[in-house]
């Protein structure tokens, strides 16, 4: 087996690194079967990034804290690890956002797409979805949209659903609604086509950000899942992704 590493700039990992690859060598990714990455969460999101034209699976150590998207880290027999893992197929968020200069902007995220207010003044946002209007102003802090894979992140910080991987349903979620009050959200298709239009945004500017690249001053944004791009993640069948994520639909 082929297996290519990759780490960030950290010393822990770094050492990680040395040692893997001295037990395996290092392949470069194009080349090989597997690219290994080590890290927390946000080094496994970078690596999906980096690597998007990568065919080759992903399967991550945790170097950092929760590592929810990561294995635990054992240098032993890796490659027989490798072979007997579980495969997830996730989808990324297109976000093509359009700034007040008329440029469009266009982003992937595997996490999730969301708006922020960019001042003191609340957002004001209207909602469509299939290019049907569905609420005509929220009046919020922001707002998001996020992957399955997602749920269990921002969207379940800001009080919206941990959805199964395999749900075939993208959360809409609020950040501090204030109008319509109470207003939960909305659990859509994952083929839908949602439409965010930024109202009165010279006053009120509104910001998006897809994973962690951030687009200020927008005046409208597009998401939707694309079906056509996607990457596969591996996971030890003990602590399995789908496993993980139903453990935090249930956690105190």
């Amino acid at each position: 087996m082929k297996i290519a590493f990759h780490a960030p700039d950290k010393p822990r990992a770094q050492k990680a690194l040395e040692e893997l690859k001295s037990e395996y060598g290092q392949n470069t990714p194009e080349e090989s079967d597997v690219l290994v990455v080590l890290g927390g969460d946000g080094a496994m999101l970078r690596a999906l990034h980096t690597y998007k034209d990568l065919d080759a699976p992903l399967f991550g150590m945790n170097m950092g804290t929760l590592g929810f998207l990561l294995n635990e880290y054992d240098i032993k027999d890796l490659s027989a690890r490798i072979k007997k893992a579980n495969k997830y197929i996730i989808h990324p968020l297109i976000m093509e956002a359009k700034d007040k200069n008329g440029k469009t902007h266009k982003e992937m995220a595997y996490n999730e797409v969301s708006l922020l207010r960019g001042t003191h003044n609340s957002a004001k946002i209207k909602i469509s979805v299939n290019g049907k209007e569905r609420l005509e102003q929220l009046v919020c802090d922001g707002i998001l949209v996020s992957t399955p894979m997602g749920s269990t992140a921002y969207n379940s910080s800001a009080g919206g659903p941990i959805v199964p991987l395999d749900a075939n349903v993208l959360p809409l979620t609020p950040i501090s609604a204030f109008r319509p009050r109470r207003w939960p959200g909305a659990l859509l298709r994952n083929d839908a086509k949602i439409t965010f239009e930024i109202l009165r945004n010279v006053e009120r500017p509104v910001s998006a950000t897809a994973d962690s690249t951030e687009i200020r001053n927008i005046v409208q944004v597009d998401i939707h899942q694309s079906n056509d791009t996607s990457r596969t993640l591996l996971f030890d069948p003990s602590n399995h992704l789908e496993e993980r994520i139903f453990q935090e639909q249930f956690a105190p």
